[in-house]
């Protein structure tokens, strides 16, 4: 558990950011959704082999997969230089860690090469520096407090009113994994150049609200099954996100803003379950003065539209669309 607490965040952190130091910006997008495609693909995988292999043997496979990741990476994969070929300076290392724009236009930091940690308080000078990285935190906030209470309680509201066994749940995330990473490693590269990241991202939120909301009122058990659909664009939110911010930033500082990012998600993980678990136990009692058993599922929809409102508000100058 303690290995899973240190290593499971900052995997997906420290890879987006080599990816980030790998592709140019016009490209980042898409790289950015066949990666998470990838990640949603082994997330596929792994569900179908948990159901054939014995209970015994899973952890041991699950430690090999990761001893061959370890070693494919240190035998094929190049250390970047994070740019340091343009930044080596003694004094550039000495500039503050966000830098004051210039203009009156809002220009996007630049980080001098980090020689230590950034503290707290650097890192939330980065984030409210730009309009773009506040909103970007809040809709990663919102969007992981809605998508964490939808997957949490979700399974508790189709036992309790379509009588779902665990197999039925689980062909449901087979479904939606298989979507997601069909959207991302197909669909993504398609569709980024010809909207950009923030559309993309706005159209991706609707999806993901109009998810939460078609749970919440299913009226047969076919129902949520036609709900998974939407994961094909919902799926899209997280890399517009990270492709947003990455394109806000400079080399040295990749790794600390997706992690930053990844570290809002996770608060949101953390505080999800607090706020629906008991909201879910509720709406499903006997107690509730109406009948409507999907309303902690509605909620998770309402989080997710506070962030469609707060990605509708980014000005279009912020985010540029991807140029072939």
């Amino acid at each position: 558990m303690l290995t899973a607490m240190v290593s499971d965040g900052s995997m997906m952190c420290l890879s987006l950011a080599y990816v980030a130091d790998r592709v140019p910006e016009a490209r980042r997008a898409a790289a950015f959704g066949v990666f998470t495609g990838v990640c949603s693909a082994g997330f596929v995988a792994s569900t179908f082999a948990a159901r054939f292999l014995p209970v015994s043997t899973t952890c041991q496979v699950s430690a090999v997969a990761a001893v061959v990741t370890a070693a494919y990476m240190k035998a094929f994969l190049q250390e970047t230089d994070g740019g340091a070929s343009s930044c080596r300076s003694e004094e550039a290392a000495s500039l503050p860690l966000c830098l004051p724009s210039s203009s009156s236009e809002e220009s996007s930091p630049r980080l001098p090469p980090l020689r230590k940690a950034p503290s707290l308080s650097e890192i939330a000078t980065l984030l409210t520096s730009s309009s773009t990285f506040s909103r970007a935190t809040v809709v990663t906030f919102f969007h992981g407090l809605g998508e964490t209470g939808l997957l949490n309680t979700l399974l508790y509201f189709l036992k309790a009113k379509f009588h779902y066994s665990k197999n039925q749940y689980a062909n449901l995330l087979l479904i939606m994994g298989i979507t997601g990473s069909f959207s991302q490693l197909a669909v993504m590269p398609l569709l980024v150049p010809k909207l950009g990241e923030q559309k993309l991202l706005i159209i991706a939120l609707i999806a993901s609200c109009g998810h939460a909301f078609l749970y919440s009122i299913a009226w047969s058990s076919w129902v949520p099954y036609l709900a998974a659909s939407c994961v094909v664009l919902s799926t899209l939110v997280n890399p517009c996100i990270r492709s947003i911010i990455s394109k806000k930033v400079g080399p040295f500082e990749q790794g600390m803003v997706q992690g930053c990012i990844t570290g809002i998600s996770s608060i949101a993980n953390v505080i999800s379950p607090l706020v629906f678990t008991p909201l879910t136990a509720w709406c499903l009692s006997e107690a509730t003065p109406f009948y409507l058993k999907g309303f902690s599922l509605a909620c998770a929809g309402f989080a997710t539209l506070v962030a469609l409102a707060t990605s509708i508000s980014m000005r279009p100058a912020e985010v540029q669309p991807d140029r072939k």
